[in-house]
């Protein structure tokens, strides 16, 4: 039998960075992976594959309408989807061969093959020529992430009706494509799709679009994205769907008046968010507790009911993102090296990849109302931004919220061009517990996209200057 100081279930951004860090500490590690590749859901079927299937989309879409006004002259522009699946295919194959590379230079032991918790000290690998071996652990991580929801009256066939997965492996446009969901994963793959020519539309149950993130920019990018073609149906419920032949059809009501209407499409992506993927770990043989919803119960050192046993990732309860699994693995690499492992929950930054971004840290607007904390509210539309205006991506604003009395940076939020790179500045002063002020007398070359964050901190006391 191997022994190891810790042994991590799952190697998706939390798990292998994690182990990495445990090596870097000098722990002796392996990690157990059931699928053939490295990196998990956000590698092989997730974040990767998808923004690699944005881009090129995108490019497909500036070709199409963006370039004429640049001057640029382009004809019969096509899309090649093999072609563009196999650029995918191959950012896929990048990123899952360099986790194997950092696996090898940091001496850490892979083992191929389905793991479960034995006891509290074992790992049993149910390998994939059917043999079984048993691992030693002094730790166990347990980072096997989440799979997605399906809805019991819509089941998953791989055809007609798919997940996010087989959403990125289509062949072909769809002529009609109905979106359940109006989350992350629904409105990007259903931008991907709706660029390349496919008819988008989305069914959300809420009002609202973006689940949780902010109102009004919610409201904001729901009207872009109408404009470029997704047709949206809110506050409406799905109730079943009937395939025959290549069609289905989505059966939905109104949740306002319960009335009842039908979609046709060849293909409906079914995005209504994931669950942990905590089945056949062993959890209930040996005590360690689930809630309903099956994510695993943890202390604020990720420990489970064995103080050696921990959880990480979509296992536990919080926002589902690979960022905050990685973030995890290091803390708890750290914790068992005895250093103060930790994580701030406060600055997780989340991001849609629709064009344009939508990006948000901390605080909404509706959560502040909710706590009664009093506010100020900068904004700043990329309308006003020089280098917006010269890039022709003027959708879109961003949103400053600060504390009322001290000024303290409580949240921001970006609808706009590269929201997912111009968040990060708002990360590190709310990490810093900085102030509106801190970011409005900071330096911004210009011209540059985030001058529109400046000018929004600086808008929380009045003074925005481009306005």
């Amino acid at each position: 039998m191997q022994s190891f100081d810790l042994v991590v279930i799952g190697s998706g951004p939390g798990g292998y960075v994690g182990a990495i860090r445990a090596a870097q500490l000098g722990l002796k590690t392996a990690v157990v992976e059931k699928d053939p590749t490295f990196g998990g859901t956000c590698l092989n079927v997730g974040c990767i594959p998808s923004k690699a299937l944005l881009d090129s989309s995108e490019h497909f879409s500036v070709a199409n309408h963006e370039f004429a006004a640049h001057g640029i002259g382009a004809k019969d522009i096509t899309i090649d989807v093999p072609t563009m699946l196999k650029r995918k295919d191959k950012v896929v194959s990048d990123n899952t061969n360099g986790i194997a590379f950092l696996f090898k230079k940091n001496k850490i032991t892979s083992f191929r093959g389905r793991g479960r918790l034995k006891s509290a000290t074992e790992v049993e690998v149910l390998k994939l020529d059917g043999t079984t071996e048993i691992l030693s652990a002094k730790n166990i991580m347990l980072a096997t992430g989440s799979v997605a929801n399906e809805l019991p009256f819509m089941k998953f066939d791989g055809k007609n009706i798919i997940s996010s997965t087989e959403a990125l492996t289509l062949t072909k446009v769809p002529k009609k494509m109905v979106v359940i969901g109006a989350g992350a994963i629904g409105l990007e793959l259903g931008s991907v799709w709706q660029r390349l020519g496919a008819e988008v539309t989305v069914i959300e149950f809420a009002t609202k679009i973006c689940g949780p993130m902010d109102a009004g920019l919610s409201d904001r990018l729901c009207k872009i994205l109408q404009k470029q073609g997704i047709k949206f149906i809110l506050g409406a419920k799905t109730t079943g769907a009937q395939t025959k032949g290549n069609f289905t059809t989505v059966q939905f009501e109104t949740v306002a008046d319960g009335a009842k209407q039908t979609l046709e499409a060849d293909v409906v992506l079914v995005a209504v968010g994931r669950k942990p993927f905590s089945e056949g770990l062993g959890l209930e043989e040996l005590g360690i507790v689930k809630d309903a919803r099956g994510f695993v119960t943890v202390n604020e050192h990720y420990q489970t009911k064995f103080a050696n046993v921990f959880a990480i990732g979509d296992l536990i309860p919080g926002p589902m993102l690979a960022h905050k699994a990685e973030e995890e693995g290091v803390a708890v690499a750290e914790i068992i090296s005895g250093r103060p492992g930790h994580v701030n929950y406060e600055t997780v930054p989340g991001v849609i990849y629709t064009w344009p971004e939508f990006s948000a840290v901390g605080y909404t607007e509706e959560q502040l109302k909710a706590s009664q904390v009093e506010y100020n509210v900068g904004t700043f539309p990329f309308s006003a931004n020089g280098r917006a205006r010269a890039a022709m991506q003027t959708d879109g604003m961003v949103k400053v919220l600060a504390h009322k009395t001290t000024d303290r940076l409580l949240g921001v939020h970006i609808v706009g061009p590269r929201a997912s790179d111009l968040i990060h500045e708002a990360v590190v002063c709310m990490e810093f517990g900085g102030s509106a002020e801190d970011l409005a007398r900071s330096f911004h070359a210009h011209p540059t996209f985030a001058e529109a964050i400046r000018e929004a901190a600086l808008a929380c006391d009045g003074r925005a200057r481009q306005m």
